[in-house]
């Protein structure tokens, strides 16, 4: 078992083993989901936000999208004052045409697995 897992990992399709941690006990309370939409769509200006989000140890999932919003951001913080400080650094950084962030009160369900 332990080759195949090896050989998955060298293939590919294992792309890493983690632990799954209860977010709330280690203080971060808060999972905020962003909805950026792009200033322009240029290949530096999407260079410079992935580099931007991906330097944020809060961000935990950037998705491109297709429709009315560009990317989406998965954040967690402990409350509200640490992710305002999240989207203040952020737009600093980088010029955004718009932000919307809905702010998630209760996961009801998450699977960590595909269903293959």
């Amino acid at each position: 078992c332990w080759k195949r897992v090896q050989k998955l990992e060298a293939m590919g399709i294992i792309t890493g083993r983690v632990a799954l941690v209860d977010p709330g006990r280690v203080g971060l309370g808060l999972t905020v989901l962003t909805e950026v939409e792009a200033m322009d769509h240029t290949p530096d200006w999407r260079d410079r936000f992935l580099a931007a989000v991906t330097a944020f140890p809060e961000v935990i999932e950037v998705l491109r999208l297709g429709g009315q919003s560009d990317y989406m951001l998965r954040i967690v913080v402990p409350d509200m004052p640490a992710y305002d400080a999240v989207y203040r650094r952020l737009t600093d950084k980088i010029p955004l045409k718009g932000v919307r962030s809905r702010f998630v009160m209760e996961t009801l369900h998450r699977k960590t697995h595909l269903p293959i």
